[in-house]
């Protein structure tokens, strides 16, 4: 594949450089007023331009050719934008610079085809950059950026990227998220009983109402497992589209919250995670229906296991043991004095 950085140039007069590609910035000063770029490198000349070049000074032009089969950065930027843009992600207006920006068209979960990116970005004249695929976007947000790197890209290079960008159907997609009616059960025999209060609800209902989702009256279990299972089914004969069981997630002999979720008819189930905090979570369905176990430590820690795999589960994703295992690299919360999630290495 040709690999060209550099094109021929010249030096052409100023009436004569139309339609050719600067090759170099053009400073401008007034003195008291201005001093910057007039004319920024790669910028085509127009007929317009003439009288403000002429104005600089400017009786010559180092300039670059666009030959046959060769692409100026611009549409060579459009071009890639539109083989990456996937459902959800869109682009508009004209390249800066020979960058253009891909935004997310509604909130929603960014999902990014990793191997498809990396092998686009094996290219050497094309640059890509994006944000970490599984993370939650507001409508309007760049979700990556792209551009040639050279002024001039060869057409055959281009074609190779915009190739591997298309057959993977656009490498950047935005989920949209639902918006469920959720029902939780709280165990454990202290909060039954009243000896303690109830910790988990308030959490739980800050978080959920943060993506819009419609929470239940809370319903409360002692640890037994034949009461846990009730409590679920109660939930889903009134209706809840997503069930979080919160507490009795350990391995102690009286924690039997997961064992009351199979029991209670859950299916692909998966206990565990290479996630800390949050090694104890655990995911099933019953039915279309999410069940998410969750451990204690989702009351002390502002981030978990939980922040990670919610919008997950909100975009339809069915977590697999494969997806709990990829979560193992930089699955480890540094617990930092002051918390910065989402804006830190956690679960990225």
């Amino acid at each position: 594949m040709p690999d060209k950085f550099k094109s021929s140039a010249s030096t052409l007069p100023v009436d004569q450089a139309i339609g050719k590609v600067l090759a170099h910035d053009i400073t401008e000063i007034r003195p008291g007023q201005f001093k910057g770029v007039a004319f920024k490198k790669g910028h085509i000349v127009g007929e317009e331009d003439i009288p403000h070049l002429r104005r600089l000074g400017k009786e010559h032009l180092f300039v670059l050719h666009i030959g046959p089969g060769e692409i100026h950065e611009d549409e060579a930027a459009t071009r890639l934008a539109k083989a990456l843009t996937g459902q959800g992600v869109f682009f508009h207006g004209q390249p800066s610079e020979g960058k253009i920006s891909l935004k997310a068209a509604y909130k929603g979960l960014l999902k990014v085809n990793v191997r498809a990116l990396s092998e686009l970005c094996l290219i050497p004249a094309i640059c890509c950059a994006s944000r970490h695929t599984n993370t939650v976007v507001e409508k309007g947000e760049i979700v990556c950026a792209t551009r040639a790197i050279p002024l001039i890209i060869d057409e055959v290079t281009l074609n190779a990227a915009v190739h591997i960008a298309a057959a993977a159907g656009g490498i950047f997609s935005v989920k949209p998220l639902s918006q469920p009616q959720t029902g939780i059960v709280i165990t454990g025999n202290e909060v039954y009983s009243g000896l303690i209060s109830d910790k988990f609800a308030p959490i739980l209902r800050k978080k959920l109402e943060s993506f819009g989702c419609h929470i239940k009256v809370p319903l409360f279990a002692p640890d037994d497992k034949t009461m846990i299972i009730k409590c679920i089914h109660d939930l889903l004969k009134r209706g809840a589209e997503l069930i979080m069981v919160a507490g009795g997630m350990s391995v102690d002999p009286d924690d039997i919250s997961r064992m009351a979720i199979a029991e209670a008819g859950a299916q692909d189930v998966v206990y565990g995670t290479s996630v800390l905090p949050g090694a104890m979570f655990l995911y099933g369905h019953i039915g279309e229906v999410p069940v998410l176990g969750l451990p204690a430590c989702v009351l002390f820690y502002k981030a978990t296991v939980l922040d990670i795999l919610l919008p997950r589960v909100l975009a339809g994703e069915m977590i697999t043991r494969e997806d709990l295992a990829a979560l193992a690299h930089g699955g480890l919360c540094l617990n930092c004095e002051r918390c910065h999630y989402p804006v830190c290495p956690f679960g990225k």
